[in-house]
């Protein structure tokens, strides 16, 4: 599985969505699943995933599909 993938797949998971939602519409709270309990069960899929740990300010900043691929950019993590 790709980088690409795996982060899509992690949202899937998470929020219940098909991947066909997922583009810079979809961001926090557009769906009732990601609220703060379902935005910290995503970070941590995440950190597992990719082997990171995300920073306090970039798991506040993390607010959308989109934002988080620059915001994983920033551990290496190419998207």
């Amino acid at each position: 599985m790709t980088p690409r993938e795996t982060y899509t797949n992690i949202f899937v998971e998470s929020f219940g969505v098909d991947a066909s939602a997922l583009d810079e519409r979809f961001v926090y709270q557009c769906v009732p699943t990601w609220d703060s309990v379902g935005h910290m069960s995503m970070i941590a899929a995440l950190e597992d995933a990719f082997d990171i740990a995300l920073e306090v300010d970039d798991i506040v900043d993390f607010s959308s599909f989109t934002k988080g691929m620059d915001i994983l950019g920033k551990y290496g993590v190419n998207l």
